[in-house]
């Protein structure tokens, strides 16, 4: 198979197991999104999802979360790990936001990254899920799996996004990068397949291929 064609396979098949993807984050609108993103750095979704309904309640506005005290955030965000640091960052982006863009999450790459606690794939996840902007989010999974498909031999993942942006239209974008992290997660995952063993890796790595 040429690139392209490997491409190709792994996009109509994806497509296949998984017609309509959702982010894994539970969230309300744009702003708890961006927290919950926040949140899930070295974090598992599954984590994020059982600390936010707590913390939403108490502030799902910028206007609420600003007005709790880093403590207050920090108590209900420890179990997701570095707490302190995304207490605060969560805690200062709300202020940002309204002191900055009148109380709503901005639409820019650059204004979103302006913000504490938001690199570029947190603000991609926004641009692409909230906004419905072109924007391919880079993860670990998604790192790992370019690699192990061969769609991709860049060091990092800004590399890996180039590429990938290359292959894939950007229509395809909002839900390529979804259904290639559940696959990641539910089929190939760091040490369950060893680029031979789930249904994709053994099509792309066959004698036919």
């Amino acid at each position: 198979m040429t690139k392209a064609d490997r491409a190709a396979y792994i996009a109509r098949r994806l497509a296949e197991l998984y017609p309509r993807p959702t982010i894994p984050l539970l969230h309300r609108d744009p702003y708890t999104l961006l927290v919950a993103v926040v949140l899930s750095a070295q974090c598992t979704d599954i984590r994020v999802n059982q600390v936010t309904p707590a913390l939403f309640a108490l502030a799902a506005t910028p206007a609420k979360m600003s007005a709790l005290s880093v403590a207050q955030i920090d108590a209900i965000v420890r179990p997701c790990g570095l707490s302190p640091m995304k207490a605060k960052n969560i805690r200062e982006l709300s202020r940002l936001i309204i002191e900055r863009h009148h109380g709503e999450v901005p639409q820019t790459f650059e204004e979103l990254e302006a913000l504490p606690g938001v690199g570029h794939k947190t603000a991609s996840v926004l641009m692409v899920q909230a906004f419905n902007h072109p924007a391919f989010p880079v993860d670990t999974h998604i790192h790992r799996l370019a690699m192990r498909w061969k769609l991709s031999r860049g060091p990092s993942v800004v590399h890996v996004e180039r590429d990938l942006k290359k292959l894939y239209p950007p229509d395809s974008w909002h839900d390529l990068h979804l259904r290639i992290i559940y696959y990641g997660r539910e089929h190939c995952t760091a040490r369950g397949c060893d680029g031979r063993t789930c249904e994709i890796c053994k099509k792309l790595n066959g004698p036919d291929s």
